[in-house]
């Protein structure tokens, strides 16, 4: 880029804008590559930097902006350890601390978001390195310290250290503590000299402590004695010092050795990570400055609307709307100094040039930026006393630079364009110099006091007037900016206004030219015109909002009564919900009742049963007793087992028709029997095995075989799974209801319920009335190979 570009990009103060990026990002990198931030010239990567600045700032509205505290250069490090040097514990962490940001960056990443964005590649090419990263962090705590983690020989060195360290003390200790040597010591402490531990002793007495005298204090009256029961102790600490600091040499240059292995990929994710942190300024700064992104075009056109300059205190600032390049080419701003022309220009190329780097700009949506190859301004005082150069002069030297450089992919802001010479001549020039940059293709925007300009731009195809409008009434700019309306020449108002007398006032009219005073005329009555016009703006604006409005409200209260009728509707819902619940509830409850019921008639059964069983079971005692009583009588033989009889076996005692089952055979050849509640103990000769064949031909009791058969046909009626796929939760309460009693009455332990995944609503009601249901032991959801989410498996108790 040229030096007059770079003086234009300084004159429209770009570096400010640049400055204020800087402060927003982390790194120091990022800040420095913010500062040497240049304007894009293709539309492309002015597209692409866009991009990349909506991800940003739709991220940070999302999650906050990822954290870049850890980003610090390591590639001279890098160089070294790759070239086998060993790297110092702040060189180590300043890796470590990239790596931790790597990972977080990762962790922040969203890769299953639903939008894919600009960045997202930036994210996926991190690498990180948690292995390393806490292989290192877990070393070295901070940069002074080795951790006895670091490797088990160094935590075993220490440990003899400490031990021989101890050692010494304690010797130390014993002599400090003891009364011979009190009177030989200057002191009873124990301090170190040249890294071994010493007592002071008295300079008269040196000879009373054996030992190796390490030191002299400055007057010569106390001696530093290392005692010779220490020494040996000392010279083990100081051989495991000399270990400690090898390990320790070792464990740096093998974390050396591991960083240069991944050097490429940590020097990537640096690089990486400081691009992310430019990215994320430039989000930040749109939100500082609330900002939106320009509609980017290759034409030539610039529609700014509400704009604002970014280096002014937005709650002051008067938006601006500016038009250029679409209908015309040139714009021609008048107006009264100090009423913002210079803002205006500058505002126009700043906010050009920050779309060019890829920044959002303070104006209001819609607005449109094209790119340009070069922008270049002749803005400001320039005069020179160095140079020896007048206003006029230091002006002209860039206007000949410009015309130098300017083409059709130019923007050329030209401020008091023809000022400081006679008003004539200057006059001429500006237009003769508007003309020539127009016939070059560039896109024009100038400032002016000159009238003949005024009446150029009315005249000419492809050049406007505007003007920056002042309030006659304050005797103050208001600093907005009217396309299509030449400036006004107040200077007689003002002088009225502010109390010159009227003789004098027309006296200065009676100066002005016969054309000056139509012009003048011509101009009031524009704005006159203009005026009206705006009131009628105002007043259709006030109706389109009053009728906007309005018909906001009746979509309001359309949406009333929408949620109205769907309140009523679920409330209807809600109430069949509730009678159906209580007449559920009302169920249970008679179902309990029989339960109870069925409960009493059973235990009445079983007191029945029991009190037949003791009756049938004192008539078999009876029996059995008349039986053993005829058997002593007759004395007849009980037939031999044809083999020995066995726990499980069926018996009876002779005469007694009812069996007994052995339960166990002692030792000695007892048997224990149970004949129904009865338990008893007989010899094995006393009692006659009922043989297999015997026992099979037995039938069993028909009020067995029916209450089996009865079990068997309930089970065969009762379902195991149920599919309510596609009912109504209404029609599906009753319809699982009905089925849980069904698997109860069938005594199935475990059912399975087809409700489907969908939106979850069916799923919801069926739980909800499995927790209601007594009879429910446990639910649970279908894992793998059963259904998962779209079925529940059921567990009866």
């Amino acid at each position: 880029m040229s030096d007059l570009f770079d003086k234009s990009l300084r004159t429209l103060e770009l570096p400010r804008v640049l400055e204020l990026l800087s402060e927003q990002a982390v790194s120091a990198e990022a800040k420095q590559r913010a500062l040497r931030l240049r304007p894009e010239t293709e539309p492309e990567e002015v597209l692409r930097l866009l991009d990349q600045t909506d991800a940003a700032r739709n991220l940070i509205g999302l999650r906050g902006s990822p954290s870049f505290s850890g980003v610090k250069p390591v590639a001279e490090a890098l160089d070294r350890a790759d070239r086998g040097g060993a790297l110092n514990t702040r060189e180590l962490l300043t890796i470590a601390d990239l790596l931790t940001a790597a990972r977080r960056a990762k962790e922040y990443f969203n890769d299953e978001a639903a939008e894919k964005t600009a960045i997202d590649h930036l994210f996926l090419s991190l690498h990180g390195n948690r292995f390393l990263e806490e292989k290192i962090k877990r070393a070295i705590p901070d940069e002074d310290t080795i951790a006895d983690a670091a490797s088990t020989e160094l935590a075993d060195i220490r440990r003899h250290m400490r031990a021989a360290q101890a050692k010494s003390r304690q010797i130390l200790q014993r002599i400090i503590s003891s009364p011979s040597y009190g009177k030989i010591l200057q002191e009873t402490i124990i301090t170190q000299r040249d890294g071994r531990f010493v007592v002071p002793v008295k300079a008269e007495h040196k000879g009373d402590l054996p030992g190796l005298v390490h030191d002299i204090s400055s007057t010569g009256a106390t001696l530093f004695v290392e005692p010779m029961g220490v020494v040996q102790a000392n010279n083990e600490f100081i051989e495991l010092q000399a270990k400690e600091q090898k390990e320790i040499d070792r464990i740096l240059a093998e974390f050396s050795a591991e960083a240069a292995a991944h050097r490429e990929d940590i020097q990537w994710d640096y690089d990486t990570l400081v691009h992310l942190d430019l990215i994320f300024a430039r989000g930040q700064l749109s939100y500082k400055m609330n900002a939106v992104r320009p509609e980017v075009r290759r034409d030539g056109a610039i529609r700014l609307r509400k704009a604002r300059h970014p280096l002014l205190d937005p709650k002051t600032a008067v938006p601006i709307d500016i038009e250029l390049g679409d209908t015309f080419d040139t714009l021609v701003i008048t107006g009264p100094n100090t009423g913002g022309k210079t803002v205006t220009l500058k505002t126009l190329g700043l906010l050009t040039l920050m779309t060019q780097c890829g920044l959002h700009i303070p104006a209001a949506d819609r607005s449109a930026v094209s790119v340009y190859e070069r922008v270049l301004a002749d803005i400001g005082d320039e005069q020179s006393i160095e140079q020896s150069l007048s206003t006029f002069s230091a002006h002209m030297v860039n206007i000949v630079e410009i015309l130098k450089e300017a083409d059709r992919h130019s923007l050329v802001l030209f401020d008091e364009l023809g000022a400081g010479t006679d008003p004539v001549e200057g006059a001429a020039l500006a237009i003769a110099v508007i003309q020539h940059v127009r016939h070059l293709g560039a896109r024009v925007a100038a400032t002016t006091h000159y009238a003949e300009l005024k009446t150029f731009a009315m005249t000419t195809a492809g050049v406007e007037n505007a003007s920056c409008e002042f309030d006659v009434e304050t005797l103050a700019p208001t600093y907005r900016l009217l396309i299509g309306i030449p400036g006004k020449s107040n200077a007689f108002a003002i002088s009225r206004r502010l109390g010159l007398p009227e003789d004098v006032i027309a006296a200065a009219q009676e100066q002005m030219s016969g054309e000056s005073v139509r012009f003048e005329d011509i101009l009031t009555q524009l704005e006159e015109k203009r005026q009206a016009l705006e009131k009628r703006e105002q007043e259709a604006d006030r109706l389109l909002r009053q009728r906007e409005e309005d018909a906001r409200k009746a979509r309001e209260f359309r949406d009333q009564m929408e949620r109205a009728k769907d309140n009523a509707r679920g409330r209807g819902e809600a109430e069949a919900k509730r009678i159906l619940r209580d007449a559920r509830a009302a169920a249970d409850q008679v179902f309990q009742e029989l339960s109870e019921m069925r409960k009493a008639q059973a235990r009445a059964d079983r007191a029945l049963n029991e009190n037949e069983a003791r009756a049938a079971l004192r008539r078999t005692l009876n029996e059995a007793e008349e039986a053993v009583s005829k058997r002593d009588a007759r004395q007849e033989p009980i037939p031999k087992p044809s083999r020995p009889i066995r726990a499980g076996d069926l018996v009876e005692f002779p005469g007694v028709r009812q069996p007994a089952e052995v339960v166990s055979v002692g030792k000695d050849g007892t048997l224990q029997l149970k004949a129904g509640i009865l338990k008893m103990k007989a010899k094995a000769d006393e009692v006659r095995l009922i043989e297999d064949d015997e026992r099979a031909a037995r039938k069993k009791t028909p009020s067995v075989t029916i209450r089996q058969n009865a079990d068997r046909a309930l089970r065969a009626s009762a379902a195991r799974e149920l599919d309510i796929r596609g009912m109504e939760t209404l029609e599906a309460e009753s319809v699982v209801e009905n089925f849980l009693s069904a698997a109860v009455m069938g005594k199935l332990e475990t059912v399975t319920i087809i409700h489907g995944k969908g939106t979850g609503a069916l799923r919801k009601a069926v739980h909800d009335i499995l927790r209601r249901n007594k009879a429910v032991k446990s639910f649970r959801l279908g894992v793998y190979g059963e259904g998962e989410s779209g079925v529940t498996v059921v567990t009866l108790k």
